[in-house]
């Protein structure tokens, strides 16, 4: 058998399940993993061994007592970190803060509890910056996020430490979160897929609030197939969550979808800011062009459209995305313990009364509804996920100017968070390679949730381009 990291996520729960391999045996070696190199790629904010090992231990015993007609999911005995803004119940959860450094969360979410029944082994908490507002994760409680293709530059955010962690061998595929590009960011730079859901497909109980539907759960893998059956097993509404995705007919599954090829596709496509102007770097524009010539080869109609003309609706995100900052609960006195991008973001929320957010929200929800009717006769639309490839630590931020920090992380996912506007699925896929080896992503997104469709034509390109062969030094 190769080293076990070699193996993707279905793999190893195959093996397990035909017990060649213990979960057990599984979830030491990435412990022993994160040990040897958590610290190097900023991965980690918090490990788990002790827990992780109970919980591979409880699979073991649950596999030994299996009779042969026991079904155990496709992630059964399998590690999967879950992001620091993510609540794990009696595990610290620091949302990437000093403020909340030492705090343990009572409850858990429920999209950590599906993963537990599915049967799915915690290995600890990955990193994350403040509150996962910016698009790169430099925090005060962790060291910073890198990629591992080259460590001196952010493995992104907010799921950075997510990204990192799969993308060096210390898990087969994690939980991240996405509200503006967070999953898919990191996964361009990190040379992994990474999946937004549509709005809806995965619950965000029992926490809020969101009035725009912005953020969703989702994953970070090494292949499309990996990820579509972590969407499997958490996926689905529950009693009062305000948006429901239409589920698949029954017994079908989004993992299945993948192993088939998507009929004849009409594809429209764009290489331009959306909320914002910016420019494309050479390497961003070969990977998406080479994607066109791919799909075009695969048999898919791939046409240019015009970019949404939203610009004029960055300030109306601006206004929900420091209001959700402002929204959450910091304890008194310790405001000016919080990184100053956050203060910035928090003060101009502060400053937006009901009537404003009430009218930004209402601007957005009109932008979703004129781009579906423009996008009705394509099954996807195809972007570069970023403007330039992966940018160096520190390249981002700028504690002196908040306002100067923002505008540098737009211009560097220029397209991501429109995606997070209008409600499509959407994910990144790694097929491009820039100067250096360094990954590129190349952004598809689907219909309204069209997640299988989505998910089966990702795995077309991966079956024609693979991917998960390529692999960086410290692996």
């Amino acid at each position: 058998m190769s080293d076990l990291h070699d193996l993707t996520a279905l793999e190893q729960a195959g093996a397990i399940r035909r017990r060649e391999v213990s979960a057990t045996e599984v979830t030491e070696h990435y412990l022993r993993r994160a040990e040897a190199h958590s610290d190097i790629v900023g991965a980690f904010t918090t490990r788990t061994p002790d827990l992780a090992l109970a919980q591979a231990k409880e699979a073991d015993e649950r596999i030994a007592a299996a009779g042969p007609d026991e079904e155990l999911g496709p992630l059964f005995g399998v590690c999967v970190p879950v992001k620091d803004l993510t609540a794990v119940a009696g595990v610290r959860m620091t949302l990437g803060s000093a403020v909340f450094a030492e705090f343990v969360p009572q409850i858990s979410a429920v999209v950590v509890e599906k993963l537990r029944r599915a049967g799915t082994v915690m290995t600890g908490k990955t990193n994350t910056p403040e509150f996962g507002l910016p698009c790169y994760t430099e925090p005060d409680v962790a060291p910073p996020a890198r990629t591992p293709w080259d460590l001196t530059r952010t493995a992104g955010g907010s799921s950075g430490g997510a990204a990192a962690a799969v993308a060096a061998g210390l898990a087969p595929i994690a939980l991240g979160s996405d509200g503006g590009g967070s999953i898919r960011i990191p996964a361009s730079v990190c040379g992994l897929v990474g999946y937004k859901p549509s709005r809806g497909r995965i619950s965000n109980a029992p926490f809020g609030p969101d009035p725009v539907g912005l953020v969703t759960h989702g994953p970070l893998a090494r292949t499309v197939a990996d990820a579509a059956a972590f969407v499997d097993a958490v996926a689905g509404p529950v009693p009062g969550d305000p948006w429901w995705a239409a589920p698949l007919p029954p017994g079908e599954t989004f993992r299945a979808r993948t192993a088939v090829d998507p009929p004849r596709l009409r594809i429209g496509r764009f290489a331009a800011g959306v909320l914002v102007e910016a420019e494309f770097h050479p390497d961003v524009l070969a990977a998406w062009e080479q994607a066109t010539t791919l799909l075009t080869e695969l048999g898919h109609e791939v046409v240019d459209v015009e970019p949404p003309a939203a610009a004029q609706h960055h300030a109306h995100f601006l206004d929900v995305w420091s209001s959700l900052a402002a929204s959450g609960p910091v304890p008194p006195g310790t405001e000016e313990r919080l990184r100053p991008l956050t203060r910035w973001l928090r003060e101009r929320g502060r400053s937006v009364d009901a009537p404003r957010l009430l009218g930004a929200i209402g601007e957005l929800q009109g932008l979703a509804r004129t781009t579906a009717r423009a996008w009705a006769g394509f099954d996807a639309i195809l972007t570069p996920t970023l403007a330039t490839p992966p940018v160096r630590i520190g390249e981002l931020r700028n504690d002196e100017d908040p306002a100067a920090d923002f505008a540098a992380q737009f211009a560097f996912t220029p397209i991501t968070s429109f995606f997070n506007l209008t409600g499509h699925p959407a994910v990144s896929l790694p097929l491009g390679v820039g100067e250096g080896g360094l990954p590129l992503g190349v952004m598809l997104a689907g219909r309204p949730a069209g997640d299988g469709d989505l998910l089966a034509l990702a795995a077309q390109l991966e079956r024609a381009a693979p991917w998960a062969h390529r692999r960086p030094e410290i692996w």
